[in-house]
């Protein structure tokens, strides 16, 4: 590749970047080297087990950025506008294991904070992320969308207990993970073949906070500082939920029925509307929060002239991360010119709180792969 061909390259994305600008979104540049500790908490396993980590002479450790979303996010924290309205674009290389690939890639990306017009919000991020396929040549990408809000509302309507709700929410990205779980869900209350059992069941009922202190301990004496990239904290606090999770009662049986159904709905967004408008109906549930969300999101799409029937919707879709809450989104190249996706994102609005935000944040944002961007020929 000549270095003509990089700085024209790298011309298109910081012209795809001054777009984003002049849409209302203030330019930012985090900084490379960041704490590991939220990328390690909230990421998903995906990008954990492909982080470059370093530690520094206090014991501290750190990683170079495998996504910008997290550090945006905590720069607006330590800054005066936490907590009120605001947009954020950013270009600069982020950092991941790719095995013969380059660890290093370039993303640019919007990340708004605060707004509580979600669907609009929604509306324009998509509308956002599909200007810059057409910045690279690309009008009509394939749309993939999911809503990992119409899971958690599913999951709440159901009636679950606390444990069960937060385990399978957690384990909608990853599929294998779910299936098992709503087996060993089926079969709960019934003897289990495990060795420590007895140990488990005394601890479901125990006060949490003394009972973590415990096992904090009992890791601590036998010298066990972390384990697959988790501190004792959270060694412990899994430790507990597996408690809780074997003193649980069984799942009924059209209980799964109806979370199976749910993972069945496919297809254009206003027809799996329809679809999961029935299934609430007929399982008594109460969706209607959720779906009017969905609803309205897909009546602004329209409004900003994209055509709902070219979005591939279904409610088994995730995109892997841990931090998403809501609507998730992916723009692929339909000839496959490029590996993955080309951009991608979603809403996230439970980030800050995890990040230790007292207050809610609603949040939503995308990520535009500039290399697969280039792959697929447009701009040249």
């Amino acid at each position: 590749m000549t270095q003509a061909t990089n700085t024209a390259e790298n011309g298109r994305a910081e012209a795809l970047r001054a777009s984003y600008e002049r849409a209302g979104y203030a330019c930012v540049c985090p900084k490379i080297l960041q704490p590991a500790e939220p990328f390690l908490a909230l990421s998903g396993e995906d990008i954990r087990r492909r982080m470059y980590l370093v530690n520094d002479g206090a014991g501290r450790e750190f990683c170079l950025r495998p996504d910008l979303t997290i550090p945006v996010a905590l720069d607006y924290l330590a800054s005066e506008a936490a907590g009120r309205p605001a947009n954020f674009c950013y270009l600069g290389p982020v950092f991941r294991q790719r095995g013969d690939a380059c660890g290093e890639f370039v993303q640019t990306g919007v990340e708004s904070f605060g707004r509580d017009d979600k669907a609009a919000a929604d509306a324009e991020t998509l509308a956002l992320a599909l200007e810059a396929t057409t910045h690279y040549g690309l009008a009509a990408p394939e749309i993939r969308m999911g809503d990992v809000g119409l899971f958690a509302a599913l999951i709440e309507a159901l009636g679950l207990p606390p444990v069960w709700k937060r385990r399978l929410v957690k384990d909608f990205n990853r599929k294998a993970l779910l299936a098992e779980d709503l087996d060993r869900l089926a079969l709960a209350g019934a003897k289990e073949r495990s060795e420590y059992q007895g140990v488990l069941a005394a601890f479901s009922n125990s006060d949490p906070k003394g009972a973590r202190a415990l096992v904090a301990d009992l890791l601590s004496i036998a010298g066990i500082s972390t384990v697959g990239g988790r501190s004792v904290g959270e060694i412990a606090d899994r430790f507990l939920e597996q408690a809780e999770l074997g003193a649980s009662a069984a799942l009924p049986g059209e209980m799964r029925a109806v979370i199976e159904r749910f993972f069945a709905v496919a297809g254009e967004p206003d027809a799996a509307a329809a679809e999961l408008w029935k299934l609430a109906e007929a399982a008594d549930i109460e969706l209607a929060p959720a779906l009017d969300l969905f609803e309205s999101r897909t009546g602004l799409l329209a409004a900003r002239g994209i055509d709902a029937r070219r979005i591939k919707f279904a409610t088994a879709f995730g995109r892997g991360l841990d931090y998403y809450t809501g609507f998730v989104f992916e723009l692929h190249d339909p000839l496959g010119r490029a590996d993955g996706e080309l951009v991608a994102g979603g809403r996230y609005d439970g980030l800050f709180a995890r990040l230790g935000c007292a207050e809610p944040i609603p949040a939503v944002g995308l990520a535009a792969w500039i290399e697969s961007l280039v792959a697929i020929g447009g701009g040249q």
